[in-house]
């Protein structure tokens, strides 16, 4: 499983928002601090605000802020927004019908490696992102 830029900017725009607390953040100012397109994090936030993950004020004097507690939302919750389902191969897909499902053999391996992409993810916390210098699991 490859993850990409836009999973990578999700993550890195959410922990930014996690670092202000409850204070709305424009997402220029984001921009500005991660060094992240803004037409990009257009394009990023509107996913996670769908999945209820932020919540957005407009005006002079507005911006985005999460909608819950950094320590309630999760890494998984985060890169599904953005992604959809995260599976390690396609045919492992919720809408995909695999042909060999019954004869492969590698099936239980591609599975297993499934569960433990998504246990992970699901364990970390925006609030361990955040804890600089340390392993997101320790």
């Amino acid at each position: 499983m490859k993850f990409s830029t836009r999973d990578r900017y999700a993550l890195r725009l959410m922990v930014e928002l996690a670092n202000h607390g409850d204070a709305l953040v424009p997402l220029k100012e984001i921009s500005d601090t991660q060094q992240i397109s803004l037409k990009y994090l257009e394009q990023i936030i509107t996913p996670l605000a769908k999945a209820g993950l932020v919540l957005s004020v407009r005006g002079a004097q507005g911006g985005y802020r999460l909608a819950r507690p950094e320590t309630e939302i999760t890494a998984g919750e985060i890169l599904r927004a953005v992604e959809g389902e995260l599976t390690a191969i396609p045919c492992l897909g919720a809408n995909m019908e695999c042909p060999r499902r019954n004869q492969c053999q590698t099936l239980n391996f591609w599975c297993g490696l499934n569960d433990l992409i998504n246990q992970y993810v699901d364990s970390i916390t925006l609030a361990q992102l955040r804890v600089k210098n340390e392993p997101a699991n320790g």
